[in-house]
């Protein structure tokens, strides 16, 4: 069912998507403000459900590429947004009707707000992962055979581009070196796709799913409850460790914000390690791994719940880590040769979260 999306809804949606975005998916805030004015600009979005999109329709996912840590100080304005998805309708030689989140983290799950509403089109309640991966060919669209280019990318200096490529990894790669030489933050369109095949293929309800997270942090702060335990209940996951940022280690290397953070509880219990690439893929406390990537690891605040991106991360900061478990299609094998540990060069197997208590919290004063 359709509904409409105002400018009152998207701090929810920014706060609940950045819970889903793992730490990655660019500074909710920044596309927050992308958001609002893109509404304040031209009125309110619909956003349609999948079931509603017409068979052939063309839908095109709109995203910021590059290293979040950039985007804070690189802001993008609106016609730096909806320039590539002109430029993929024209070369595409079709009306486009539906713009889609290629991924429901952070700033990538609002710049498709002020995208549908600067071009006036609806918005799919739906994305491409169901939260945030680093590469550009880490979709389930690509699981489906479908391809990222024809893609589109523009700066803020007025470069506007169209990429043809023979496969998703290889527009990963050509576009990875365009992105770092225009200043390691772009603006993309891609992965065109007809209304039936979005429907296999993307992951349903994301949006709706973000707002709930979102305003059931902000309820649970005003009801003086916990807003930790409101997540991890919506989430169906579990807490695992909590405690005070000890260490980040962090750089922007070939289009990308990598590094990892430590996090130590009271007493004598092991510290817990993040493994990060834009997104935690690792979460591990001594010889013991909680969780890894394709499910989500969410560092969260310990006293307000909100989600802290791992460019935001900083010493001192209290805070709680979850485990959720992503949609069961990042676990087939095809999937875990593209998002899995191994891939991002970790060895280690997947550790598939299944809600057991196996891994016990780790709290401090533990």
């Amino acid at each position: 069912m359709s509904w409409t999306l105002t400018a009152d809804a998207i701090g929810d949606l920014a706060r609940g998507a950045a819970v889903l975005g793992t730490g990655g998916g660019g500074d909710p805030y920044i596309g927050s403000l992308l958001a609002r004015q893109a509404l304040a600009e031209h009125g309110p979005v619909t956003v349609v459900g999948l079931d509603e999109v017409p068979d052939d329709a063309l839908v095109l996912t709109v995203a910021m590429m590059g290293a979040p840590t950039v985007m804070v100080e690189k802001l993008p304005s609106l016609d730096e947004v909806v320039a590539p998805v002109h430029a993929l309708g024209t070369y595409l030689g079709r009306p486009v009707t539906h713009v889609a989140c290629a991924e429901i983290g952070g700033v990538n799950s609002t710049i498709p707000v002020a995208a549908a509403a600067a071009l006036g089109l609806p918005l799919l309640d739906a994305d491409g992962m169901g939260r945030a991966f680093p590469e550009l060919q880490m979709v389930l669209p690509t699981l489906y055979g479908v391809t990222a280019s024809p893609l589109a990318f523009s700066d803020e200096k007025g470069n506007v581009g169209v990429l043809q490529t023979v496969d998703n990894h290889w527009t990963e790669r050509i576009a990875r070196v365009a992105c770092v030489e225009m200043g390691c933050s772009v603006m993309i369109s891609g992965f065109p796709m007809s209304g039936a095949v979005a429907r296999d293929a993307l992951v349903g309800g994301s949006l709706s799913h973000s707002l709930a997270i979102g305003s059931g942090i902000a309820e649970a702060r005003l009801a003086k409850t916990d807003p930790v335990a409101a997540t991890v209940e919506r989430l169906a996951g579990r807490e695992f460790f909590s405690g005070k940022v000890v260490d980040v280690e962090r750089a922007t290397t070939t289009g990308f914000a990598r590094g990892r953070a430590r996090i130590e509880a009271a007493g004598d219990v092991a510290a817990l390690e993040l493994s990060f690439q834009n997104e935690h893929l690792i979460a591990q406390s001594g010889d013991v791994t909680f969780a890894t990537t394709p499910d989500l690891i969410i560092v969260l605040d310990a006293e307000s719940g909100e989600p802290i991106t791992t460019e935001g991360l900083r010493y001192g900061q209290r805070v709680r880590v979850v485990a959720a478990p992503s949609d069961p299609r990042w676990h087939t094998a095809e999937a875990l040769a593209m998002v899995g540990p191994a891939y991002f060069g970790y060895d280690l197997p997947s550790h598939r979260f299944d809600g057991t208590p196996e891994r016990q919290l780790v709290e401090a004063g533990a």
